[in-house]
């Protein structure tokens, strides 16, 4: 079974992401924001990473640049996932390592198609 790493500081958007990701058959992990995430990848890492942009503590780009620099770090597939929509984030975003970008609010057929798009399903 797959793993995805749903890191948001909202938990509704988790539980959410949660419902969705478990109903593609994935085990869903959480991290309320981007130190949280790292503590865990440096543990083990998932198959995905779902990230929120803006969270306290260490942003999700912070993150992403902290989990590419790890031995290992540029095996997890990341989708951000977040309200930031300008192309300058978005730019930020995939140069940093990102591999797909959803905008909020998002769906179940949203993350299915950005997912397939990585190689995750």
């Amino acid at each position: 079974m797959k793993t995805c790493l749903v890191v948001d500081d909202s938990k509704v958007v988790r539980m959410v992401a949660r419902r969705i990701l478990e109903g593609f058959d994935f085990q869903v992990e959480e991290a309320a924001d981007g130190q949280q995430a790292l503590d865990y990848c440096k543990a083990q890492f998932p198959d995905a990473v779902l990230l929120d942009w803006n969270m306290p503590v260490m942003n999700g780009l912070e993150f992403l640049v902290a989990l590419r620099a790890l031995p290992g770090g540029g095996e997890p597939a990341v989708v951000f996932c977040t309200t930031e929509n300008d192309m300058t984030h978005i730019a930020k975003g995939i140069e940093a390592g990102a591999n797909e970008y959803i905008m909020k609010p998002f769906d179940a057929d949203i993350i299915e198609s950005k997912f397939a798009q990585v190689g995750l399903l």
